[in-house]
């Protein structure tokens, strides 16, 4: 934690399944070698990709200029920006596109853009003739740390956050942190949370570091490609030592049973971004925890401080329009709970914490504790 990565260093990291491994290229000005790389991985294929409009204006040219030097022939299919195109509208939209691009099962699909793109376009390719290979080319630090890592890709029900998908690996990660710069500093914030999940979960050490490290990050330092490159090899490991999510890799979770609920009752609008969510049912899971006597309250109120310290919301009370949109409902928010994918006949399971790095998987636990709990915090 004591040598962070110098900006002209990129880092190779692996992750090991088998036959189906793949790399992830971190660095800057990495999207350059698009084009070399798939031309290396597939001679001779096809490829289309996937974006939004407001990813599009800035990377959509350069990543085509690449896969173009290096002959790579490519199409564009461009979506709406934002939670909204993880719907069944635009996975039809964009899997009738990829059939006239005549992508075949050889062919890749390309996923230019954050969260959204890597899921959408990524579950698109699980379900395009029964299975087309995809590569990552993740543009907002949230997708480059989690979503474009460990293959889960999928669609928003209106029920719930990514109830509709699939598990399926990418071939290829390009993590490019120059495209960083042009994010919004609310967007930047919200994948942050994510990098911070990691220290909280399972490294303490690494934790200290980005509290002491944190606006070298944001700022666009060199720490920024060492946070990147860290919080990739733990969520690697976990992956490839369980890559469909029967043990630990629902440790990574952390933060998500209330943050999916908190989106949901928000309607998976920009009042609250994913990293935003995570992070207050970070709080909210690390406070929960603490009521139940299972972490100091001292080690609680070190993390609500750092993600407070960098901006992102840590209480109910910091989503936007939060007394006025009726979110105070403990009810309405446990109903939204039992949808989660965690939930097993019916018990809820929550991902909380003993110590700062170090969270367990607690099953079964009872609604009852959880609407108290989150009632009280309603009121707070």
């Amino acid at each position: 934690m004591t040598a962070p990565l110098k900006h002209s260093a990129s880092v190779t990291v692996d992750v090991a399944l088998g036959d189906r491994a793949y790399d992830i290229f971190i660095g800057r000005d990495v999207l350059a070698s698009l084009g070399e790389r798939v031309a290396a991985l597939r001679p001779g294929v096809r490829t289309a990709i996937v974006t939004d409009r407001t990813v599009a204006r800035h990377w959509l040219e350069p990543a085509e200029a690449s896969l173009a030097a290096a002959g790579v022939p490519t199409s564009r299919i461009v979506v709406e920006e934002g939670e909204g195109s993880k719907s069944y509208a635009t996975l039809t939209e964009v899997s009738e596109a990829l059939i006239a691009a005549k992508i075949e099962r050889n062919d890749l699909v390309i996923a230019l853009g954050g969260g959204v793109v890597g899921d959408l376009a990524g579950f698109a390719a699980a379900i395009l003739r029964r299975g087309v290979d995809f590569v990552q080319v993740p543009t907002s630090l949230l997708a480059q740390v989690d979503s474009s890592v460990g293959g889960k890709t999928g669609i928003n029900s209106p029920q719930g956050k990514n109830l509709i998908g699939a598990f399926h690996q990418p071939v290829l990660v390009i993590a490019d942190t120059s495209v960083l710069d042009t994010l919004s500093p609310r967007q930047f914030r919200a994948g942050y949370a994510e990098v911070a999940k990691y220290g909280i979960l399972g490294d303490e050490a690494f934790f200290g570091w980005l509290e002491k490290n944190h606006a070298d990050i944001f700022s666009g330092g060199a720490g920024r490609e060492h946070a990147i490159a860290t919080s990739c090899r733990a969520k690697a490991g976990v992956v490839s030592r369980d890559e469909r999510e029967t043990g630990e890799r629902a440790l990574l979770n952390l933060g998500h049973t209330f943050g999916h609920a908190l989106e949901a009752a928000t309607g998976f609008s920009d009042r609250l971004f994913h990293g935003e969510g995570v992070s207050v049912g970070m709080v909210l899971a690390a406070e929960f925890s603490a009521k139940l006597g299972m972490i100091s309250s001292d080690d609680a109120g070190r993390i609500a401080r750092h993600l407070a310290a960098v901006g992102l919301p840590t209480r109910l009370q910091d989503i936007a329009g939060f007394t006025q949109e009726g979110l105070a409902d403990a009810d309405a928010l446990l109903a939204l709970m039992a949808q989660d994918k965690k939930v097993k006949r019916g018990k809820l399971t929550f991902i909380l914490l003993e110590a700062v790095g170090r969270a367990v998987i607690a099953n079964n636990v009872e609604p009852e504790p959880v609407r108290d709990f989150l009632q009280a915090k309603l009121k707070a």
